[in-house]
This record gives C-alpha cells, sequence and structure tokens, in this order.
C-alpha cells in the first residue's frame, strides 16, 4: 500500500474539505505512489487484523493472479527487469512434443498445456504430505514439534498437501505427472485434508475387518480419476531441463470429461519412467479399463 508520507504521519480529510484538481503544480505526485481510499472502504475492513488493506503475498503451491498496469512506470521497469529466460505463454503439447522440447538445447523453464488420460495411481510412495500452513513448504520434525524451515518457526500448524504420482498417456506415448498442493484439490474436487480423514477412516475399518494384508493403498478418490481425460498445466522445470528428474510438474488441472467411478485392481509397475514413460514392474493402481483403452482392445 502507498502512502503520501511516513505511516506514522497521517493526512486527514473531513466533509469540510473540498478537493478539486490541481492545476499548473510545480510539484510532481507520481501516479503511481498516490492513492485514495473512502471511509466506506475503511469502514469495512476496519474489523481485520493488521493493516486493512494487507499485504501482496504469492503462494506457490496454490494459484495466485497478479493484475499488472503497463501504464505505470515501474511496472514497466518490473518487466523489463524479470528474467527472460522463463517463458510464461502457456502453448498445447502433446507428451511426445513435451520430451522432445526437453531435450532441445535452447529450452528454457516454461508452462505447458497438455491433455492427457490417467492410466494409473502410483502407491509405491506417499500420496501427500504434511505442510507449513502458511507457506505449504515440507514440515520437518523438531525436538518437540513440526518445524518450518523456510518460515523459520519452531512450531507449526500442520496442513496435509497433495503428493500425488500419476501415470497419464496421450496416443501412444505415457508419462508421470506429479499433483502438488491446489492442483491435486482441482483433480478431485477435495483438500487434501479431507482425504487423509478419509483414508485413515477407511482403511482402519479395513483393518479390522480383513486384516493389514488387505489395506487401501490410496483414497477411491484418487482411484476415481483413472479413466478420465484432462487438461493439465504442467512445468518443465530446470530440474528436468538438467535430466535430473523426469516426472512432469502439475500447476493446474482442467477436466476435460467425467465417467462413471471405477473398479481399481493393484498391478505392478516400475516407479522410476524412463524419459518419463512408465515401466511395468512396481506398485500402483490401475483401472483394467484404462488398459484395454490404450491397447485398443
Amino acid at each position: 500500500m502507498y502512502r503520501v508520507a511516513e505511516p506514522r504521519v497521517v493526512i486527514s480529510f473531513t466533509s469540510n474539505y473540498v478537493l478539486s484538481d490541481l492545476e499548473d503544480s510545480r510539484v510532481n505526485f507520481p501516479d503511481d505512489r498516490f492513492r485514495f481510499h473512502s471511509y466506506e472502504e475503511f469502514e469495512a475492513a476496519c474489523d481485520l487484523k493488521g493493516d486493512p488493506y494487507g499485504a501482496l503475498a504469492l503462494v506457490s503451491m496454490s494459484s495466485s493472479r497478479v493484475f499488472l498496469d503497463f501504464d505505470v512506470q515501474l511496472t514497466r521497469d518490473y518487466v523489463t527487469w524479470v528474467d527472460a529466460k522463463v517463458v510464461t505463454k502457456t502453448e498445447t503439447m502433446t507428451i511426445e512434443e513435451l520430451f522432445s522440447y526437453i531435450k532441445q538445447e535452447a529450452a528454457k523453464v516454461a508452462w505447458f498445456e497438455c491433455t492427457t488420460t490417467v492410466d494409473a495411481v502410483f502407491h509405491g510412495s506417499p500420496w501427500y504430505y504434511i505442510g507449513c500452513g502458511v507457506c505449504h513448504t515440507k514440515a520437518i520434525k523438531g525436538p518437540t514439534s513440526l518445524m518450518c524451515k523456510k518460515c523459520g518457526k519452531h512450531e507449526v500448524d500442520a496442513v496435509p498437501q497433495y503428493l500425488t504420482k500419476l501415470s497419464v498417456y496421450d496416443n501412444n506415448d505415457q508419462a508421470v505427472f506429479v499433483i502438488l498442493g491446489e492442483a491435486g484439490r482441482e483433480l478431485t474436487g477435495k483438500q487434501a485434508s479431507e482425504l487423509v480423514e478419509s483414508y485413515f477412516e477407511a482403511n482402519e475399518s479395513m483393518g479390522e475387518s480383513m486384516g493389514d494384508d488387505h489395506l487401501i493403498p490410496v483414497p477411491q478418490t484418487l482411484v476415481d480419476t483413472i479413466r478420465r481425460t484432462y487438461m493439465f498445466i504442467v512445468k518443465v522445470s530446470d530440474r528436468n531441463l538438467k535430466g535430473h528428474i523426469h516426472t512432469l510438474t502439475v500447476t493446474k488441472v482442467l477436466p476435460l470429461d467425467a465417467p462413471e467411478p471405477v473398479e481399481a485392481l493393484v498391478e505392478t509397475v516400475s516407479e522410476e519412467p524412463v524419459d518419463g514413460r512408465v515401466k511395468r514392474g512396481s506398485d500402483l493402481v490401475e483401472s483394467g479399463e484404462a488398459k484395454r483403452a490404450k491397447s485398443g482392445n
């Protein structure tokens, strides 16, 4: 929030004041540093804690929208300053085109639209993690409580966050997408905390009735995404370009269709893909109908 003077100085206007346009002023008032707020605006925010107009904050684990006014010089300066190596325009690509792009020497960090069908849900690794309630960074165990290195707090409110691996395919190509944070809610329609609660309740009931050998590897809500087609916004990161990882991180999910939920079966597939493509050999949940759809039988 921009102010005319230092925050300790307050300039007040009452109903006795008359405001008019200032003509031929010798003092230059930058338009981008001068703001008026009406009494109604302050009154509406009077019960809020802290500054009535808050602070601008961007969280990497959830969707944030920023609108830039290019009539303001500071905005133009900022856009010029931003690293030109990052591609912000979202283009549509197939899985094959994505991996071809990653192999290019001139490839940069970028986001792409990729329409694929969910083939399976990995369960060889956790499908969620416990994150800091403020910044969503993975919380670590301290002596007596959970801590957050990023926030520097020794005690944080723990919140479950999505960390789900999906095997997806389009045409004749396959890949592994990692669903994080808000993208998980867009995929399932539920917060991770909701699924964690129902997941443990279901496993507790299953363990009591049928034993630990019949525990549910992932929530049914995630299994229900199998055989559904989505438009994923995926990020090609520096680690992808350097060949450190082959999985692609999903930052947003847009549904294209919604068939009936399917029964799932457990099959063995490799958790580590070759060039990002799935290789059979370790644990994942896959629908038989999804397999037939890929093979065309």
